[in-house]
């Protein structure tokens, strides 16, 4: 990312950050929480039908330290859908392309939500996928899992099975189709 941040007087700087210098989220920086036996069951399902990666996410930018802003960019393929989970800190979702389905809702490019910490929330990728540009007010958050019962785990698990051979075409994000 950006070299220093803080300029005379601790005051903060202007930054310039670069796309092609983003980097995978490090485990550290987003670790899993709430894993039970349930969960380790459920994610156990899921690993054994994982064939393609359907999802890529990038820190796109970082202030040093644990405090401060961070800007993730997430690539769900097509009709991915996400375990129920939260996180520690609040979050600004803004769809860059494709869509997603979160409860009665679909949003689309341009459209975003606002979700606060702790609460819990999953959503679905649209039939070509979706691309979301993740605001948060914090360099390290956690990701918990809550909510899935083992029919919800059974419903990823065959999502992963039935989706891979499509995600392996998937080679291209919407945004760059156009």
């Amino acid at each position: 990312m950006a070299n220093e941040r803080n300029g005379e007087g601790g005051r903060k700087r202007m930054v310039v950050f670069y796309g092609k210098d983003a980097a995978e989220v490090e485990p550290e920086r987003m670790p899993r929480e709430g894993i039970d036996d349930s969960v380790r069951a459920g994610l156990a399902k899921v690993a054994l039908t994982r064939e393609e990666p359907g999802e890529k996410t990038l820190l796109v930018f970082s202030e040093p330290g644990e405090e401060g802003f961070s800007l993730v960019y997430a690539w769900f393929k097509s009709d991915y859908l996400l375990p129920r989970h939260s996180h520690d800190s609040d979050c600004l979702y803004y769809v860059a392309a494709g869509e997603l389905r979160i409860g009665s809702h679909v949003l689309r490019k341009g459209d975003g939500m606002f979700i606060p910490k702790d609460h819990a929330y999953g959503y679905q990728a649209g039939p070509e996928g979706v691309e979301v540009l993740e605001f948060r007010n914090a360099t390290r958050f956690n990701l918990f899992f809550k909510g899935n019962d083992e029919a919800y785990w059974d419903r990823i698990a065959a999502m992963f099975r039935d989706r891979a051979a499509a995600w392996k075409t998937e080679t291209v994000s919407p945004s760059d189709r156009r």
